[in-house]
């Protein structure tokens, strides 16, 4: 029993110093400068076209697709699959002249199976490259051809940097959720960047080449979707690179109902992602010998940051009492060094690219912030969230 528990201790304090390293080293990483080098100039445009899936976006969509027309010659470049919509989604999308295809399907429901529904609409005359933009983002001018031109030069999917705007009267809470999502989409995504490395896929502002899509299948209803997609694409030889330059914006939702929607899908999807993808792509590492894959498997291995301050806190508190009662304190020591990574490696995103947005005070409510999530969590261990849901929108994105 002696040795059950020693080796238990030893465990926790390996498995929880392996994600806290892996996120201090991103975030040290993202704080060096990137390399200049010479841009590949294209001979010529290359054929592209812009989907985007939407159910029930009437809110959101106009805003969209007035980001994206100026950065395309001919409406019909963009296409919007109006998916299980019982709104006037298709027909505001219609008076922009862009291409809208109406899909009806209450069995097989989500943004998968309405990506898919779009690729077959091009299959007979496919583009080189598909931009897949989200229907409640703004998009930042020059964007949809930087993406476009790296994914063209390197024939490999390429993600934009995508953030989550504040609301106008942001609380605590709100702040939090703002940094945490920087960490990940930001700041860590260009630590793997200045270290040649892929990264995973945030969900909007994606580009891919047709051939990469070709590999895969996207028709499924998976909560997570976009990150399993960059997972896939890497497995068949295609790893996502980060382009900082190309931009996209969201807003977090400001309705408590809503945020709580948003943040069960991403978080329950994002660990159960870890529990299947993760041995996956260390196989494939090991089979295909690809280090992209184990780092990809690494950087996956970090779970949501609230959910590793919680079971950094738990995992110290356990080797701690087992210390008092007389077992090696070095798992002790080993987790501490793991918080301070952690620690450390927050504060230097939050220095570098959040100081401007979320104030400093912030930081304070991290602790009540956590206490909101314990629910989400313990939501987990008895119902995982396992069916796509979209997250409602808020009446102020018409607004922007």
């Amino acid at each position: 029993m002696m040795l059950v528990l020693k080796i238990s201790l030893g465990l926790i304090s390996a498995l929880l110093l392996i994600p806290c390293t892996v996120l201090f080293i991103e975030c040290l990483m993202s704080l060096f400068p990137s390399v200049e080098s010479s841009e590949i100039k294209l001979e010529e445009n290359p054929e592209f076209k812009i989907l985007i899936p939407a159910h029930n976006e009437e809110i959101v969509i106009e805003t969209t697709l007035k980001s994206l027309l100026p950065q395309v010659n001919s409406p019909d470049k963009i296409i919007v699959i109006a998916d299980n919509c019982s709104d006037q989604t298709a027909a505001i999308a219609r008076q922009y002249k862009v291409t809208v295809l109406e899909r009806q399907d209450n069995t097989n429901r989500g943004k998968g199976y309405a990506l898919d529904y779009g690729l077959n609409y091009l299959r007979n005359n496919p583009p080189n490259i598909i931009i897949l933009i989200d229907a409640d983002c703004h998009v930042t001018p020059e964007t949809v051809k930087k993406l476009v031109d790296k994914s063209s030069i390197t024939q490999k999917p390429v993600q934009a940097l995508y953030l989550l705007e504040k609301p106008d009267n942001p609380s605590p809470k709100d702040l939090i959720s703002a940094l945490a999502f920087l960490v990940k989409n930001q700041v860590r995504s260009t630590g793997l960047s200045r270290l040649g490395l892929p990264c995973l896929l945030a969900g909007t502002g994606m580009a891919f080449p047709w051939q990469a899509l070709e590999k895969i299948s996207l028709a499924s209803g998976n909560i997570v979707e976009d990150m399993q997609l960059g997972l896939d694409l890497a497995l068949c030889g295609y790893s996502p690179i980060f382009c900082p330059d190309a931009q996209v914006t969201g807003i977090l939702p400001q309705q408590s109902s809503a945020a709580k929607t948003q943040r069960t899908r991403w978080e329950h999807g994002h660990i159960q992602t870890i529990l299947s993808q993760v041995p996956r792509l260390l196989k494939g590492s090991i089979v295909q010998r690809r280090f992209d894959l184990l780092a990809l498997a690494l950087e996956l291995s970090v779970p949501p940051l609230s959910l590793l301050v919680m079971l950094w806190i738990g995992g110290i508190t356990i080797t701690i009492v087992a210390g008092l009662f007389g077992f090696s304190w070095l798992p002790t020591v080993i987790l501490v060094i793991a918080g301070m990574c952690l620690v450390l490696g927050i504060l230097s995103g939050w220095a570098k690219f959040g100081r401007k947005e979320i104030p400093g005070f912030a930081l304070l409510t991290i602790p009540f912030y956590l206490l909101w999530k314990i629910p989400l969590y313990f939501t987990f261990l008895i119902r995982p969230e396992s069916q796509w849901v979209r997250t409602e929108r808020d009446s102020r994105y018409s607004d922007q």
